[in-house]
């Protein structure tokens, strides 16, 4: 499959009425694994590569998280995403160039989250959150392919159990252009209800 057509296929994977499973590769051979026990799709873990290498999450650069996302893209005929952390930088810029270097080595959806990675404010700010994901929508909608680019609310891995700021958020970064939207952390079949009853774009 040419990029255009792993890119089409994601999209479709996610606006599906079925359960939708993707596992997390973290390096070439995992992902090799993973496509040989029959997954449609792959998306990379940031968690994964950084305890690779000997740091921690949240410790690697945009080059290396590209460079090992490129080696899983050619490993492999599937659709990848990548966890793209913060975007690599706390700008709404910083967030665009992210995804447009993403789409450049091959992949064709990714993340963005809005925690900060500085313990003194842990989530962005909320009119910033929103900015960067509207700087990251329109660079990703700018592609001439469908790639999908995925919001993340990080707040209730990060202690923030509020359920209220959490759909807030993620409503707005729908509007903002999300394709898709996830909050990792959520704890109960009735908060996971809640939340996608909240949006319209798949969670």
């Amino acid at each position: 499959m040419n990029q255009f057509e792993k890119a089409t296929k994601l999209k479709a994977l996610h606006e599906g009425t079925e359960t939708f499973f993707i596992p997390n590769p973290w390096d070439a051979g995992s992902a090799k694994l993973f496509a040989g026990m029959g997954f449609e799709a792959l998306t990379t873990t940031s968690a994964g590569l950084a305890w690779v290498i000997g740091r921690q999450d949240g410790g690697v650069t945009r080059e290396q998280s590209l460079a090992n996302a490129k080696m899983i893209v050619e490993a492999v005929d599937l659709p990848v995403a990548a966890d793209l952390e913060n975007g690599f930088g706390d700008r709404p810029e910083d967030a665009a160039r992210t995804i447009r270097d993403a789409a450049a080595i091959g992949l064709v959806g990714g993340s963005i989250e809005d925690y900060s990675n500085d313990p003194a404010r842990l989530i962005y700010d909320f009119n910033l959150s929103v900015e960067r994901v509207a700087a990251a929508a329109e660079a990703a909608h700018g592609l001439g392919f469908p790639f999908q680019f995925v919001a993340r609310n990080e707040n209730w891995i990060h202690g923030i159990n509020d359920l209220d700021d959490t759909i807030r958020r993620l409503q707005a970064y729908e509007k903002a252009g999300a394709d898709v939207l996830f909050p990792p952390g959520l704890r109960t079949l009735d908060d996971i209800r809640t939340v996608c009853q909240s949006l319209t774009k798949p969670v």
